[in-house]
């Protein structure tokens, strides 16, 4: 009865695909395409999704369910066929529909494209939140911006990195529903006018000096087992002006159009280059234009069913996903106070009631800051807000610890040296009841560092809350073949409960297990060799530990330090041939920000040093180098479930956190990393003799900085460090271009604030422990499988339970 059961379901669904085919998309079969076809299965999987999802969003409102607004520029969804398909348990019954049709299910998905709506962790973490609300049953609305082109696809020529479009909406989006009904004003610039309205009261009126609207498209994201479904609502610009007919009529045609290029521009790229002032300006236009979209959305949403805003903070929960969104704060006090009438206190009252913001970056350039005139030109009502803040905010710090000039330059909002500039992190702080760190040392260092003195203001607010993964999607999805060693093991449950790996544990010590362990690694490696020779034109060895570093391309993330090692032992192989060296592929992939010139020079020399490296033949197959180009979650998804190291190498004290940290050990990867974000975490849970710890600590690293520390010392203590150096610098890797990277090797050599030579002989004998452990497979792999046997405590179901109980005080769905 089951199997029929079975087979109907399965008719059902193949029969809504070929109906999708034909008549959404005017497809014949015998034409139709693998992108036509996963159009067709998406809609037909999309239909199984739309009564649930308005049904349980009906229901949440009529219910009085608090609701979480997740404010993020970034949204790094990937690939949603598989995902969606996985969470409804379709995915069985999906490849039964395909196959009479001769349509490959994994064929089809593959055609999908990868959105490109993030740029990296930051990005990836707001995806995995919102599928953990949904699977938690919280009713939460996701908001960003449906970038036309998302970010950058990568091509390397000759090494070097150029940035193109992707586009990933060329031939539709079938997940998303427009809306043009949803749609609000978006003012910049103009004049505020001052009204009075009483003999003591005072009324400010924005006149914008242009207005752009944003438009709301709404993707259903659907939670595991299907049973609650939330809404990500990304927000297009739309010029309310499409063209000057005027100006059209008499013959401009290009400069008829010139205004709406210019406002719709707001959502086409993610991250334009902020090298030129306009560049500045439009970002902090696309930080303002979505955060405006949300909080008026989501008041507008509040007022229709509880008809006034003081019930806010009880029925609300607005979390800032980092600095991007911290205008809200200003925005929602212009809500209250001047769409609404309500007085300051009260307003503030709601909008700290209401707000909390993450922190995920201890680096000053990432904490974002804008001119003083450039938000007086394009937001002068939030600038004059602002100021009221700060002067009630400065008063209160006075009165408490009166004389203190210090204290007040470190917590105004205001930066006076330099040129004036609004702190937007000391903004967002002011304005929130909560502010997270991202793992328990980011946390504490946020204490410490550049939150110090406003925690010792208000000692209760900054919290920690270690990210997490949706482990499903990086396990099930990603690792299948493991998903089925893992649930034959422990049990299917442990889709459900994360924490039911730790099943595993006596299985570390069963050889049985262990070689099917290996035997699964050693297929997806076997399938992550084959996707490099195809991109690459590079053959690599299945049965070399695969070390990989996957990440964005920044020097404190190290690949540098990575690069530099792998030179060093190229230099050793060919040095002393005969000893028995563990065969490695370094794998490298991800993007440089399009202005981060330095960034660009490191993918370019770890090309440089591939080339060399892959093309000696004295090193005998026992060392290669690939770069892959275009880093997206589509390729982690690839790459994730064939590594045997992680490279977690960042400078201590710099990484908030990190995710990849989790997505590989998850998946049998053993760390090599620094004591940094949550590797500190990850060694509390898998044990010191399972993960390779190398480099100074953050006390160290600090206190180099303060004695002014000039890398040169550590290139003297190294002989090693000096030869690769002097390599480098000599021109080996770059024959065409001798003098490419003497500035690059002196930033080492000179002041070397990340700390890459210092860490340099550390790291070197850090991975010849690896190499060590590698040359003894049944130590090896008792280490895989306790890694994964030990990090489920790193799903985001745990880390959004936590923000639920902590922070936003709503009750778990299931």
């Amino acid at each position: 009865m089951a199997s029929s059961d079975a087979a109907g379901d399965a008719a059902a669904l193949r029969d809504a695909i070929v109906r999708k085919l034909t008549y959404d998309m005017g497809k014949s079969r015998s034409g139709a395409r693998d992108r036509d076809w996963f159009l067709a299965t998406a809609l037909a999987v999309r239909d199984r999704v739309i009564d649930r999802w308005i049904d349980v969003t009906r229901a949440s409102y009529e219910g009085g369910r608090k609701q979480v607004y997740y404010l993020s520029l970034e949204f790094l969804v990937g690939r949603l066929l598989r995902d969606a398909v996985s969470n409804l348990g379709l995915d069985a019954t999906l490849r039964d529909a395909l196959a009479p049709l001769g349509v490959d299910y994994d064929a089809v998905r593959l055609a999908e494209p990868d959105a490109a709506l993030g740029n990296g962790g930051l990005g990836r973490l707001a995806a995995c939140f919102m599928e953990s609300l949904s699977s938690l049953a919280i009713p939460a609305f996701g908001y960003g911006i449906r970038y036309e082109h998302g970010l950058f696809r990568q091509i390397l020529r000759d090494g070097w990195q150029h940035e193109y479009p992707e586009d990933w909406l060329q031939f539709g989006n079938p997940w998303e529903f427009a809306r043009p009904e949803i749609a609000h004003d978006i003012g910049f610039g103009g004049s505020v006018e001052a009204v009075r309205v009483s003999e003591t009261a005072i009324r400010h009126v924005w006149h914008p000096g242009e207005t752009v609207q944003a438009v709301a498209y709404d993707t259903p994201v659907v939670g595991w087992r299907g049973q609650h479904v939330n809404t990500l609502r990304l927000w297009s610009a739309r010029a309310l002006d499409p063209l000057k007919l005027e100006a059209f009529n008499f013959g401009d045609h290009v400069g008829a159009l010139a205004d709406r290029m210019r406002q719709e521009a707001i959502s086409k790229v993610l991250y334009p280059s902020d090298e030129t002032p306009a560049g500045q300006e439009l970002r902090l236009r696309q930080e303002y234009f979505f955060t405006s979209a949300a909080l008026q959305d989501l008041v507008r949403r509040h007022l229709r069913v509880y008809g006034d805003l003081t019930s806010l903070p009880d029925r609300v929960a607005i979390q800032l996903n980092d600095t991007h969104p911290a205008i809200a704060v200003a925005e929602l006090m212009r809500i209250c106070v001047d769409l609404h009438g309500m007085g300051w206190e009260e307003a503030w009252a709601v909008t700290r009631g209401s707000i909390s913001y993450t922190n995920h970056t201890l680096l000053p350039e990432a904490l974002e800051s804008w001119a003083v005139p450039l938000m007086e030109r394009l937001l002068p009502r939030h600038m004059q807000i602002i100021y009221l803040i700060n002067a009630h905010h400065l008063d209160e710090v006075r009165a408490r610890h009166p004389g203190d000039d210090r204290l007040l330059s470190s917590v105004s909002l205001i930066e006076e040296g330099h040129g004036r500039r609004v702190r937007m992190g000391h903004l967002a702080f002011v304005g929130s009841h909560k502010v997270n760190g991202v793992s328990a040392l980011h946390s504490d260092l946020l204490k410490k560092t550049v939150f110090r003195d406003f925690n010792a203001l208000a000692p209760d607010r900054i919290v920690n809350k270690t990210n997490g993964i949706t482990f499903r999607r990086w396990l099930q999805q990603a690792n299948p073949a493991l998903t089925r060693l893992v649930s034959d093991a422990v049990g299917p449950a442990v889709l459900d409960d994360a924490g039911r790996l730790e099943g595993l544990i006596p299985l570390a010590e069963d050889a049985g297990f262990r070689d099917r362990f290996a035997a699964v690694k050693l297929a997806n490696k076997q399938a992550l060799a084959e996707i490099i020779r195809q991109q690459l034109d590079l053959r690599v060895d299945p049965a070399a530990m695969f070390d990989v570093q996957i990440k964005r391309i920044h020097e404190y993330k190290r690949q540098l330090l990575n690069i530099l090692e792998t030179v060093a032992l190229y230099d050793a192989i060919r040095a002393q041939p005969h000893l028995n060296w563990v065969p490695r592929v370094k794998i490298f992939a991800g993007k440089a920000a399009a202005s981060y010139h330095r960034a660009k020079q490191i993918i370019k020399l770890a090309y440089d040093v591939g080339r060399v490296v892959n093309s000696d033949p004295t090193v005998r197959d026992l060392l290669k180098v690939a770069f892959l180009p275009n880093y997206n979650v589509s390729l982690a998804e690839m790459i994730v479930p064939a590594a045997d190291l992680s490279e977690q190498i960042s400078t201590a004290g710099m990484e908030a956190s990190g995710t990849g940290n989790m997505k590989l050990a998850l998946n049998g990867a053993l760390t090599i990393g620094t004591l940094d974000g949550a590797n500190v975490e990850i060694r509390e849970r898998v044990g010191d003799p399972n993960i390779f710890i190398f480099g100074l600590t953050t006390e160290e690293v600090d206190a180099k900085r303060r004695d002014g520390s000039h890398g040169a010392a550590a290139v003297q203590a190294s002989p090693r460090l000096g030869e690769v150096l002097e390599a480098v610098e000599g021109g080996v890797f770059s024959p065409d271009d001798r003098g490419r990277y003497r500035d690059l090797m002196g930033s080492i050599r000179g002041h070397d604030y990340f700390m890459v030579g210092a860490d340099f002989d550390s790291y070197f004998e850090a991975q010849r422990r690896a190499d060590a452990r590698w040359a003894d497979p049944t130590a090896w792999w008792r280490s895989a499988v306790l890694n994964t046997a030990q990090v489920g405590w790193f799903s985001s179901d745990r880390t959004i339970a936590e923000y639920a109980e902590e922070i936003w005080r709503v009750p778990l769905g299931r």
